[in-house]
């Protein structure tokens, strides 16, 4: 109600300007203090259209090249090789200061070890000996038994000597210390996962 007595009281006091229908703009907005005059604000503190600036279009057409120019030079570059650490030796355990002392054995403890694997050797020509007239005693056994089987019946021995298939592959459990525990879920433990993520850039020809 308010607003409405003080749009009719502004309309009353505006002056009439030369054309019908419009309202002439006072300029010394800065000397009025009546509140009646609000209106007459918004065009007075409305900043100017900036002027659109022209560009050039050899400057453009010349900055889209440089751009083209440099993206065919990205994509003619070989691709980032990712190195794999594992064969990568870090370079604090290269420092010769972190390399031990050779420890030097007195005479008697040198015999002893020296005795010691000479034995080991003996041991393990032994046993690979022993392997060996085992395998060649089975060889010749199965040899002559086949030999036998070809004059009893050439069907079996056809038989006999195809190659059997389910015997690859060959899979083999060896013994355990304890025996196995049904549902046994062990713990993964606390660790820092310090892998390095490496993002290979694809470009689109």
């Amino acid at each position: 109600m308010a607003a409405t007595v003080l749009r009719a009281a502004a309309r009353s006091l505006r002056p009439p300007s030369g054309f019908p229908g419009t309202w002439t703009q006072i300029k010394d907005t800065h000397q009025r203090a009546s509140l009646l005059s609000f209106w007459e604000l918004i065009p007075v503190r409305a900043e100017p259209q900036r002027k659109k600036k022209r560009v050039d279009p050899k400057k453009d057409q010349a900055a889209k090249d440089r751009l083209k120019k440099r993206i065919r030079k990205l994509e003619k570059a070989s691709q980032e090789l990712i190195p794999i650490e594992d064969f990568i030796t870090p370079l604090k355990f290269l420092d010769k200061s972190r390399q031990r002392p050779q420890v030097e054995l007195p005479f008697e403890e040198s015999e002893r070890r020296a005795l010691l694997l000479k034995k080991w050797s003996l041991y393990k020509q032994q046993e690979h000996e022993m392997e060996r007239d085992a395998i060649r005693a089975m060889l010749e056994a199965q040899q002559e038994a086949l030999q036998e089987l070809r004059l009893e019946s050439p069907e079996l021995y056809s038989e006999a000597i195809k190659r059997d298939t389910s015997l690859f592959p060959f899979e083999r459990e060896g013994p355990h210390y304890t025996p196995p525990i049904s549902n046994y879920q062990p713990p993964e433990g606390k660790y820092n996962d310090i892998t390095k993520v490496y993002t290979q850039v694809e470009f689109k020809r």
